[in-house]
């Protein structure tokens, strides 16, 4: 595909854009319905939600052609806020997530997206991969052949175009080639229409009938801060991932106020709160969408159809949208992860697949994450809580060699290492090879100095690099010691 830069603007990529957009509103609908039924809330408020969000970060968000709207593990997380304390709750938890999101722009929390390690990241890619798989299964319960038939018919459209035509996107090719068939054939398959109900109605500023108190702020902050916590992680996340399929950068922390902006306005208008999809964001990359266009034709798309073709949307067979989200799911997985997994280090490899088991048993994608990045770390601190001291003999002196990094993790060892008793008088400690990181450190080296005072011998300490005599000498650690 053709790759774009951020500076091409919205109209660099225009006919891809609009179609792309238009085809990810299509498959937004369900997904949107879906998600309000798992948050016990109307359908509307789902769909609202997605009008809105995408058409906000379309000029606010930090990553162009990435799409947001209402999501299943933003939804999961609201359920019990909905069933105790009703809608209007709901909608003031939505606007204090944006606002939450909106601080943790300003205070550029979005850099730290960074520290997620590449295992992390194909675990992430790839258990999501899978949930959007399992996500289609259950369209099937209750159907027969056809259904299977017309999935099938609709993969073979989406593979076989491209290779006479990409003048339109497959997977919109096959979404209205698809609905034709059965509509005409008046097929007996399960549609939009039976996810749940659309009405044909604009979203309408409302505040949250929730007492302005004290009180109603304890209940939903908690609420909100997993909500700003998850939203914003899994977001940064999609982010990332486009990154890597475009060849181009984008605006972490503005991709965090962006977030937060649309939360605010959704949950004035009677939408929940939501963030980025990698799904739909896949089906917008796959159907060519670059730009911040087919984020906005994707929002604005998606309310024509409620407003004007809703009786039209509500035939579509779910075959349809199942087969565009197989294919989604087919192309996202990195297959190439399977074939390398025996050649990267075994550490690497089980990130990864404890990434993805997480994922998929938790059907969360931030729990999965933060446990990958976990593991990440405990490995990361294994390898290097390693430090080795070798020894050099002098007439009147002996030097102690340090290689490795001294902090927390290796002072114990480090501190055994030292003969106090029966080393000379003058001793020569090495830094050349290593590095003093923290106070755990410092009080380590604090600890050897003493324990050699105490036998009236003399330390030297020489070797260390700008930073490290720096920290020591920030503590009040002299260079040199004894007596």
């Amino acid at each position: 595909m053709k790759q774009l830069t951020l500076n091409n603007g919205w109209f660099s990529n225009t006919r891809s854009d609009i179609l792309s957009g238009m085809t990810v509103a299509v498959a937004l609908i369900p997904e949107a319905i879906a998600f309000s039924i798992l948050a016990g809330v109307s359908p509307m408020v789902g769909l609202y939600a997605s009008v809105c969000i995408a058409m906000i970060t379309a000029f606010a968000g930090g990553r162009p052609g990435m799409i947001s709207a209402a999501t299943g593990a933003m939804a999961l997380l609201v359920g019990t806020l909905v069933a105790q304390y009703g809608i209007e709750y709901l909608f003031a938890a939505t606007v204090l997530t944006g606002l939450i999101q909106i601080l943790m722009g300003t205070l550029k929390l979005g850099r730290f997206i960074t520290f997620v390690p590449q295992p992390v990241m194909t675990g992430f890619v790839n258990a999501l991969a899978i949930l959007v798989f399992m996500a289609q299964l259950t369209h099937f319960k209750g159907q027969g052949w056809i259904m299977y038939g017309l999935v099938a018919l609709t993969l073979v459209i989406i593979y076989v175009v491209p290779k006479f035509t990409k003048v339109i996107p497959s997977a919109l090719f096959a979404i209205i080639a698809v609905s034709v068939l059965s509509i005409s054939l008046h097929l007996d398959v399960k549609t939009v229409g039976d996810m749940g109900n659309i009405t044909a109605a604009l979203p309408l500023f409302h505040i949250p009938q929730a007492p302005f108190t004290l009180d109603t702020l304890l209940i939903i902050l908690p609420y909100s801060l997993s909500l700003a916590v998850v939203g914003l992680l899994e977001s940064l996340m999609t982010a990332t991932l486009i990154d890597d399929i475009t060849g181009t950068g984008s605006d972490k922390n503005r991709e965090a106020k962006g977030q937060g902006l649309a939360n605010v306005v959704t949950g004035f208008f009677g939408g929940m709160a939501g963030c980025a999809m990698i799904g739909q964001s896949m089906v917008n990359m796959k159907s060519g969408g670059r730009t911040r266009l087919s984020t906005f034709v994707s929002g604005i798309f998606l309310l024509f159809l409620i407003l004007v073709l809703g009786d039209v949307v509500k035939q579509i067979p779910m075959a349809a949208l199942v087969g565009v989200m197989f294919m989604v799911s087919i192309s996202t997985f990195e297959w190439g992860a399977l074939k390398t997994l025996a050649r990267v280090p075994v550490s690497d490899a089980l990130v990864m697949i404890v990434t993805v088991v997480t994922v998929v048993a938790t059907d969360n994608l931030s729990i999965g994450v933060l446990f990958g990045v976990l593991l990440s770390a405990l490995s990361f601190a294994w390898k290097i809580a390693s430090i080795r001291v070798t020894v050099q003999e002098a007439s009147s002196s002996r030097t102690y060699r340090v290689s490795g990094q001294l902090f927390f993790g290796t002072t114990s060892h480090f501190v055994q290492q030292f003969q106090y008793e029966t080393d000379p008088a003058e001793i020569i400690i090495d830094f050349s090879h290593s590095h003093v990181w923290d106070q755990s450190a410092v009080s380590a080296i604090a600890k050897i100095i003493g324990k050699y005072a105490q036998h009236d011998k003399k330390v030297i300490i020489t070797g260390l690099n700008e930073e490290s005599s720096r920290l020591l000498k920030r503590v009040g650690l002299s260079l040199s010691g004894g007596h």
